[in-house]
């Protein structure tokens, strides 16, 4: 039997006397006891659980204890890996019992080994001692281990364990433990995480599920239910209940169930059930401070919650932050307000340039003043009549509005030192883009256009907001090539009516020209000659491997966008899958913490928490640093833009110009038109991909892609090497 670190923890001390380790953790580090083939029969010899002592620098400080084991006891037999992270309640030498049932999938019969790392704090001294297979409950006077699992199971399987104890919490130390603060649609529809990052749901049948302003409006339908994993969290002497804001109707009425599991494993849980009446609910359409104290159910397991549910609701709720409180009585969990990041309000002279034309005055549905196209995404989002446009495009980002100014290249290089004049009214929360065409000036090319730059309408706004200026010279595009203009990334829901779009030699007196923000620039194919580039968005753990193994029979490196959230599900083993892409030459770069369309989040702070936690995640699971950043559902504006090229400067925005569109045909009844799509946009040109390994067919094909890539005789490599970094490892 082999124990051994990694390398990378920093002041390891091995002390024999007292039998443990102390060292401090960095990003990546690991312990490991590996047990050679054959391999350990734990639960043949009659052992059950793992127990160690091991002391946190922090109270409430943790790590990740991974099982790995085989099918057989063969030394060639391959591993499984199962997960799950362990809470330390004090800052004290404490001994865990981690019974083997609390590692789904795993095979005691056959250990391979053991393994600590994601420690969640690289500040102070960790300390690990024995380590011994057990029986039963373990050494008598151990404490049961904290662990939290996010496997997403429905709320009837018990994913993790939690520190059970009968000591008192010390006074002072017990805070609010929040389940959920609402934050983000996309964690909680798109991903079915809470904040902690621990599955959630509804059952499929509700009618709308809408997150905004820290609440979630839930509209329910017949029989709907709504459930949050918890851990399997201990209550004991610390927590009271759990409690939250609502607001429903007078008359409104619903159930609500704690389930705990008293072995923390996955079997079955006890469910114990109240209704909003046995609890003195009433609502009055106001929003009211409402809790569930344990104590009302009888019998309660305090010591292993596991999830909360809600179900039986008689018309739709609207919920505030959801949260463990301490002690007899709750209040209202406290979400910090987050601060917008500070943006240049400096302005920059008036210019006067030579020339004065009307585009659009939208007197055609068809053409524009310039008897050139204009349209866009969505017909059902726009109207054209009486001179104006009105556009309703309910808070979709993705939608744009075009009109163009040339049917090829036009060259507007005349035009630097004039103004875009857009007269309007309602809302100016919208992104005007100047696009440029390829380098062929030609439609049937791909990428079409080739790029463009954005800017915010509001910034650009005069104070009565009716007319917006914006000089030409602000959109950094080859102006040689310009082709047109889009209207786009409208983000607050409310109409907006355009009734002129205009170049103007120069701005009223007494307008303020503010100053041009930076923008991340905006790829749609490799800039290297005769290069193309495999860019592959997040998928399903479970098909990663195929997409290696076509990958690495192809003898090609690529690039994978990943989203930064469920890289901290270590229940998931994506960590661990990017970890070996890592080590195989291939590059991560980021695609959000949550993927929500950032275009369409209602503020800079909130794109902002995206990027950083995104870069967060990454960095701590797998310690890279990247200036590559695609945007979910490709949405793309100046808002996201502005903030990639602050958060991180010389950032490239990466879109795509080869779309396998497997999130049409992917599950369809035909899969084959993903091989039809890809071979459309790789004949116009097309070199950089876009595809997802969330569905079998897409992986499947993936061969085919790439065969379909080499015959264009380009070289096949990563995004970076493509765009010609510098900084990106030798063709």
């Amino acid at each position: 039997m082999l124990s051994k670190d990694d390398g990378s923890c920093t002041a390891l001390k091995a002390d024999v006397a007292n039998e443990k380790i102390t060292f401090g953790a960095t990003a990546n580090c690991y312990f490991y006891t590996n047990f050679p083939a054959p391999r350990e029969k734990a639960s043949t010899d009659g052992y059950t659980a793992l127990a160690f002592s091991a002391k946190a620098p922090v109270a409430g400080a943790s790590m990740v204890v991974e099982i790995q084991t085989t099918t057989t006891c063969s030394a060639t037999a391959v591993a499984k890996s199962s997960y799950f992270t362990v809470s330390a309640p004090t800052d004290s030498t404490q001994t865990f019992t981690i019974p083997f049932a609390s590692w789904a999938g795993a095979n005691p019969a056959s250990v391979k080994a053991f393994v600590f790392q994601g420690f969640s704090t690289t500040s102070g001294t960790w300390e690990i001692g024995q380590t011994n297979l057990v029986c039963g409950g373990g050494p008598g006077s151990s404490t049961s281990i904290g662990v939290t699992s996010s496997s997403k199971t429905s709320a009837t399987s018990k994913p993790s364990v939690s520190a059970s104890t009968t000591a008192a919490a010390p006074p002072g130390t017990c805070t609010d433990l929040l389940i959920d603060d609402w934050s983000s649609q996309s964690r909680l529809t798109f991903l079915f995480y809470n904040a902690l990052l621990l599955p959630t749901s509804d059952d499929g049948t509700m009618k709308s599920i809408v997150v905004a302003n820290n609440r979630v409006t839930l509209t329910p339908g017949e029989n709907s239910y709504f459930y949050s994993m918890v851990g399997c969290a201990s209550a004991i002497n610390k927590y009271g209940g759990i409690g939250m804001n609502i607001r429903a109707a007078a008359g409104t009425t619903l159930q609500i169930e704690i389930q705990t599991n008293p072995s923390c494993g996955s079997g079955n849980p006890i469910s114990s059930g109240l209704s909003s009446t046995q609890l003195g609910w009433t609502f009055d359409g106001t929003e009211k401070y409402y809790s569930i104290p344990f104590s009302e159910f009888s019998g309660l397991d305090t010591g292993h919650i596991t999830a909360v549910l809600f179900s039986s609701f008689s018309r739709t709720v609207t919920f505030g932050p959801l949260a463990f409180y301490c002690g007899a009585t709750g209040s209202p969990y406290p979400v910090a307000t987050p601060s917008q990041p500070a943006v240049p309000t400096s302005t920059v002279p008036a210019t006067s340039g030579p020339n004065s034309f009307v585009i659009d005055a939208f007197a055609n549905p068809n053409t524009n003043a310039l008897g050139f196209y204009h349209g866009g995404d969505d017909p059902t989002t726009y109207t054209i009549s009486g001179g104006q446009v009105v556009f309703s495009m309910k808070g979709n980002a993705d939608l744009s509005w075009y009109t163009q100014v040339s049917g090829s290249c036009s060259d507007f290089t005349a035009n630097e030192n004039g103004y875009l004049h857009i007269a309007y009214s309602g809302s100016a929360a919208f992104s005007v883009a100047l696009q440029q065409h390829n380098p062929s000036c030609t439609s049937e090319l791909a990428p079409y256009p080739f790029t463009w730059d954005d800017v915010e309408a509001g910034r650009y706004s005069n104070s009565p907001k009716t007319d917006i200026y914006i000089p030409v010279s602000h959109f950094q595009i080859d102006k040689k090539k310009t082709v047109g203009l889009a209207l786009k990334g409208f983000y607050d829901g409310t109409t907006t009516t355009v009734s002129k779009i205009e170049l103007v030699e120069t701005v009223p007196a007494g307008f303020s020209v503010p100053s041009k923000l930076e923008t991340a620039p905006l790829y749609f194919a490799c800039t290297r000659p005769n290069s193309f580039a495999f860019a592959i968005d997040d998928g399903s753990p479970d098909l990663a491997q195929q997409v290696l193994q076509a990958v690495n029979a192809a003898n090609i490196e690529v690039t994978f966008f990943t989203v930064g959230a469920p890289l901290l599900d270590y229940s998931n083993n994506l960590t661990n899958v990017y970890k070996e892409m890592l080590g195989r030459g291939h590059q991560m770069a980021y695609h959000s913490f949550t993927h929500p369309p950032m275009e369409g989040l209602p503020d800079k702070a909130a794109i902002d928490a995206e990027l950083t936690q995104a870069i967060d995640a990454v960095q701590k699971t797998l310690n890279v640093k990247s200036k590559y950043f695609r945007p979910p559902f490709g949405t793309e504006g100046a808002r996201v833009r502005e903030r990639l090229a602050a958060v991180i400067p010389g950032s490239k925005f990466i879109n795509w110009s080869v779309d396998v569109e497997d999130y049409l045909w992917a599950l369809s009844t035909t899969p084959e038109k993903q091989l039809d799509a890809f071979k459309r946009d790789l004949a116009k040109g097309g070199n950089l991909v876009v595809m997802h390994y969330l569905y079998p067919t897409t992986v499947q094909y993936l061969p085919q892609f790439i065969a379909l890539a080499k015959a264009t005789g380009k070289r096949l490599m990563r995004v970076d090497q493509c765009m010609e970094d510098p900084e990106a490892p030798p063709l």
